[in-house]
């Protein structure tokens, strides 16, 4: 189940202007380049950025996401028409013959529940072609990141076109590992709204997310490090034999 913060419409429209630094992207372009793949699926696509960057490269891209509202702003957007949008989750891909699936951002963490996560990871085999890849993220349990998620430390006030100046800051809720729980919270200038999302990641270790790849199929290839949290990620790629 999807988060207010993505099914909202008030708040789907807020989160590309509040989250304009998108270089975590960069790494899952230099894997599309560096495998050649020339059809994508990607998973929990949100607003459709990395889907519609991909795009704009010539590639063949599908964007799967459970949350309407955020589908409804990636289809505004130019180029959206060369993507195929599809609302749902991994389990709703058809075989697609894809050559790389994908799950960027908190897109594997937001899948909390051991069952859902299994059917994500075989939505994705499926939908990729034998040979295809699946490469994802997920936080470093050990590196503790929610010990940063704090008023303090992440409190901006942004000036958003349309809608004036809006102030956010997250705090967590609740940490009961492996899930940790956090509340966002929006003031809108304009009128004085409070609009909140509450979120729930789960911290996988990197032998449970391997344990998990073996059981539904995949071979694992290669962790990897995220360049733009270097210390504090596992980046994954696993084969559909």
């Amino acid at each position: 189940m999807a988060d207010e913060g993505y099914t909202d419409p008030r708040l789907a429209a807020l989160y590309d202007p509040l989250d304009t630094d998108r270089g975590d992207l960069d790494a899952y372009v230099r894997v599309v380049e560096e495998f050649g793949a020339r059809r994508v699926v990607d998973i929990g696509c949100g607003t459709g950025v990395f889907a519609l960057l991909l795009a704009g490269a010539g590639v063949e891209v599908v964007g799967v996401d459970p949350a309407a509202a955020s589908l409804d702003v990636a289809r505004r957007k130019p180029g959206a028409a060369s993507v195929r949008w599809i609302l749902g989750d991994a389990s709703d891909l058809p075989p697609l013959g894809a050559d790389l699936a994908t799950m960027t951002a908190n897109v594997a963490q937001e899948i909390t529940g051991r069952e859902e996560w299994r059917r994500t990871l075989r939505g994705a085999r499926a939908a990729l072609r034998p040979g295809g890849r699946l490469v994802f993220e997920t936080r470093d349990p050990a590196a503790r990141a929610w010990e940063g998620w704090n008023r303090e430390a992440s409190y901006r006030v942004t000036r958003v076109p349309g809608t004036g100046t809006v102030e956010s800051w997250v705090e967590v809720t609740d940490v009961s590992l492996p899930l940790v729980a956090f509340r966002w919270t929006y003031v809108l200038a304009a009128d004085g709204r409070v609009l909140t999302s509450e979120s729930t990641l789960r911290f996988r270790g990197r032998s449970e997310v391997e344990a998990d790849l073996l059981a539904e199929g995949y071979v694992p290839q290669e962790v990897r490090d995220a360049p733009d949290r270097p210390g504090r990620e596992f980046v994954f790629l696993a084969g559909r034999p």
